[in-house]
């Protein structure tokens, strides 16, 4: 059975990891027959927001482990206990707590560094050519982790100028699509999608995280 690992990043699209996109992607897989493993930080979130009304929450601290067991149905592990070789591929939803939580590209676009936990774990998978999925805006991780080493890996967040650069900038080559569409960089086994950086409900984002789920499953069995 194919292992799939799932890095949440908390539990919302504005300070968490993104719900539809979370569940659509546990979905997909669990329908291919995958297994599926969920992992997150065991570390604060950047803030806490009131998604009523999108302001922060003043005083208010959540742990997003903790939050990210909300989607995992309680089956979710530390990052810090993963190695990312260990799963025949990767899998990262989007929503602000990819920005946020698993990196500060929120607040520092292309000087952005990455959660050291999940740095080491693309950096794993990725040296033992596992294929990885990035929804959303978690292409930014991507970005900041596997270009920064001269390695110009290809990815799209949609078609949005003002991120596009800063993957530029980080030295990934952005590659503009539509929200069913993913793009494949075959040499690095890295596949993304925009899903609700350009979705507007949640078939539009379907579409997209569907075709990046089959793509990632399609090379693990490429390279069985």
């Amino acid at each position: 059975m194919v292992k799939v690992g799932v890095c949440l990043s908390g539990c919302g699209v504005f300070d968490g990891a993104e719900i539809h996109e979370s569940v659509l992607t546990l979905l997909e897989l669990a329908k291919a027959g995958a297994e599926t493993v969920c992992f997150a930080p065991d570390v604060p979130q950047m803030h806490v927001v009131d998604h009523m009304t999108g302001e922060v929450a003043a005083g208010q601290t959540r742990n997003v482990l903790q939050e990210s067991a909300r989607i995992a149905r309680g089956e979710v592990i530390a990052a810090s206990e993963v190695n990312g070789a260990e799963f025949d591929a990767l899998i990262f939803p989007g929503g602000f707590g990819a920005a946020k939580n698993l990196s500060t590209f929120a607040t520092q676009g292309a000087d952005c560094s990455v959660d050291p936990d999940v740095a080491r774990i693309l950096q794993e998978a990725h040296a033992a050519s596992r294929p990885i999925g990035l929804l959303c805006i978690a292409p930014a991780l991507g970005a900041a982790v596997l270009s920064r080493g001269g390695e110009a890996v290809e990815l799209t967040i949609g078609t949005d100028a003002g991120t596009a650069d800063a993957l530029t900038a980080m030295g990934a080559q952005h590659v503009d699509r539509a929200v069913d569409e993913i793009h494949v960089d075959l040499a690095s086994k890295v596949v993304s999608t925009p899903c609700y950086m350009l979705a507007q409900d949640i078939a539009e984002a379907a579409t997209g995280v569907e075709a990046l789920v089959a793509k990632v499953l399609d090379l693990v069995e490429l390279a069985e």
